[in-house]
């Protein structure tokens, strides 16, 4: 006859209260030395009065137990319904894991049947997600999770890194910027942007704040060289970005169509600094970095949008717009 000592025993019936049950499911004491038998065999030893005596430790102890107090006799039954997570937000967490570029397609598996686990089985089988995988834009480099911890710890203890970055050439190869340069840097914050990690940095060569994309850097290495706190707002230099291209920070004011005052708002906030104007327009008034990002965001409007200032920006603009039409010519 297999015997289970009373810890061992404690630990299995947690784990399938919490596999098992949910909401909408529960077990008798029949359905717990069930699948005691299931995992132990036929012969294990088990009592009824042992495990109501379990299952009272558990709720001493906080683990949530609801108990189906049914009438007339017949036996009780038990869940356990509470989960630090509700479904909707594991199904968020989900769709957000599979929609990250930076993740590789077997580590989105792998977090995704981790997540599972935060719920019933049962539930787990709703978490079916909707999105499929796109392993085309998936990165491929098993090391970036490694990457990214290095970093925490590095901003964490403001430890200087050093690392080598490159991008891909038309031959789908990659290759190291600058020959292959080491770069030496200051790790203020990583920011999720564009579906990619970036790392943003005090780069000491340029004596300037920029940001690398994460799944760019190669050979990550924190100094033992450490640096004092400074202040660093990551949402306002992000928010004064385009499409996550560096430059100069500059007052600009710009007129849109009043259609696009929700884009603007999506962008810039509800506190970003607006004016109307004649004709169906507003003007937006806000620092940002002047950058070819900027350029392309402003051109995405097509005519519905129009630079008022600063006059070397509408300048670029207006550039841009002449070799747009000269590449359309006959």
């Amino acid at each position: 006859m297999t015997r289970i000592d009373n810890k061992e025993r404690l630990l299995k019936l947690m784990d399938i209260l919490s596999s098992e049950t949910d909401e909408d499911h529960e077990l008798g004491l029949d359905d717990i030395i069930l699948r005691f038998r299931q995992v132990y065999g036929s012969d294990v030893k088990l009592n009824k009065n042992s495990l109501k005596d379990d299952i009272d430790h558990l709720i001493k102890s906080g683990f949530d137990v609801t108990i189906n107090q049914v009438k007339d006799g017949l036996p009780k039954f038990y869940s356990h319904q509470y989960r630090l997570f509700e479904l909707y937000e594991l199904r968020m967490i989900i769709d957000a894991v599979v929609s990250a570029k930076f993740i590789t397609k077997q580590e989105t598996k792998q977090l995704i049947s981790k997540i599972k686990k935060l719920t019933s089985d049962h539930e787990g089988k709703k978490l079916q997600n909707e999105i499929q995988i796109d392993s085309s834009i998936k990165s491929e480099s098993p090391q970036i999770r490694l990457i990214i911890h290095d970093l925490h710890e590095a901003i964490s203890e403001r430890k200087i890194i050093t690392f080598q970055y490159g991008r891909y050439d038309l031959d789908k190869k990659f290759n190291l910027s600058h020959k292959g340069r080491t770069y030496k840097v200051k790790p203020y914050a990583l920011t999720w942007a564009n579906d990619y990690y970036y790392l943003i940095a005090y780069y000491y060569e340029a004596k300037e704040i920029r940001h690398y994309r994460v799944d760019r850097l190669r050979n990550v290495e924190a100094l033992e060289e450490s640096f004092p706190y400074e202040y660093f707002d990551v949402s306002k230099y992000v928010q004064s970005t385009f499409h996550m291209f560096a430059g100069n920070e500059e007052w600009i004011k710009i007129k849109f169509q009043n259609h696009l005052i929700n884009v603007i708002i999506d962008k810039f906030g509800k506190d970003v600094e607006i004016m109307k104007a004649e004709d169906g327009y507003f003007v937006l008034s806000t620092k940002a970095l002047v950058s070819d990002g900027l350029i392309n965001w402003i051109l995405s409007f097509g005519n519905q949008a129009k630079i008022i200032s600063p006059p070397s920006l509408l300048e670029k603009v207006k550039q841009e717009v002449i070799q747009m039409n000269k590449l359309y010519q006959p």
